[in-house]
């Protein structure tokens, strides 16, 4: 059985490859740039490099933890789409003493 295949991004270059996981080899370059790669998930499906504010609101997703795997059951939950959903939960994260990353993953705000 081959290997499975993860996504893996480029943040600088709004750019996505999918390649075989192996837990022995840490870095993955990006052959367009030769920066690093970071590691997203299998259940990631990338924006359109034009599409700048879905790529943003990616980079906050990125930065505070949030990665798209699959999960069990239920598939690998809600992920904010644009930005006002971002500083929506972000602003909530701030109010309620809550770490970003578990209010970035609430389907809706209480």
């Amino acid at each position: 059985m081959p290997p499975s295949k993860t996504s893996y991004v480029c943040l600088p270059c709004r750019a996505s490859y999918k390649q075989s996981y192996d837990r022995s080899r840490r870095e993955r370059i990006c052959p367009r740039c030769t920066g690093a790669l970071t590691h997203v998930g299998s259940a990631f499906a990338a924006p359109p490099r034009r599409d700048r504010a879905a790529w943003r609101t990616l980079s906050v997703l990125l930065n505070a933890g949030i990665r798209f795997h699959q999960g069990c059951c239920g598939g690998q939950g809600y992920r904010p789409r644009t930005l006002s959903e971002v500083r929506e939960r972000m602003a909530y994260a701030e109010r309620a003493g809550v770490p970003y990353a578990r209010a970035l993953v609430l389907p809706e705000v209480p």
